[in-house]
């Protein structure tokens, strides 16, 4: 196991989790509703944001599995290493993320209401829905293992992965199954 990074304080740590995943629910909430920037032009387009999401999605979905594997294979620093940069990545997808819907006028859904139809709705309401509950069990579950808390880390560990990977399957779904919708706007 690897030695701790930071000193067990559970009550100040909850504390600072659950305002963080309070404030970024409040701002993105707030500015994906608020949008006096949409139609600004930028001189590009501005759904390249989504794909730049897509692709951070994908990525991350890659880094949970390796994570995994490294951490079946007992490589403590490698898995270690690939969560964190999965958290890296996620703090630049959210603030993508906030600026594409900051900026891209909404898009709707415009294809026939089909069976496709249906499957986008179930998938896009379930990685809404996790994406705006993971974020507390993500950073809990990274303070557990910085503080070698390690039982407490896995056992939660079991719930945050799968959630997690999910929303970043799903959040590269939502992109290829809205995107032939959007309309370019620079």
């Amino acid at each position: 196991m690897l030695t701790p990074v930071l000193k067990k304080n559970d009550k100040q740590a909850a504390l600072l989790i659950w305002v963080a995943s309070f404030v970024v629910f409040g701002a993105v909430t707030f500015l994906t509703n608020f949008k006096p920037l949409t139609g600004l032009n930028l001189g590009f387009n501005v759904h390249l944001l989504a794909l730049f999401n897509a692709v951070i999605n994908g990525s991350v979905s890659i880094l949970l599995v390796w994570a995994l594997v490294a951490i079946k294979n007992k490589q403590y620093v490698l898995h270690k290493n690939l969560m964190l940069t999965a958290i890296v990545l996620s703090v630049l997808f959210l603030v993508s993320y906030i600026g594409h819907h900051l900026l891209a006028i909404e898009t709707k859904y415009g294809g026939e209401h089909n069976w496709l139809y249906f499957v986008y709705l179930f998938i896009l309401i379930t990685h809404i829905f996790l994406a705006t509950v993971i974020l507390p069990f993500i950073l809990f579950t990274a303070y557990r293992s910085l503080t070698g808390d390690y039982e407490k880390h896995k056992k939660l560990a079991k719930y945050t992965w799968p959630l997690w990977l999910y929303v970043s399957i799903t959040g590269v779904l939502v992109y290829v199954l809205i995107s032939p919708y959007y309309v370019p706007h620079i």
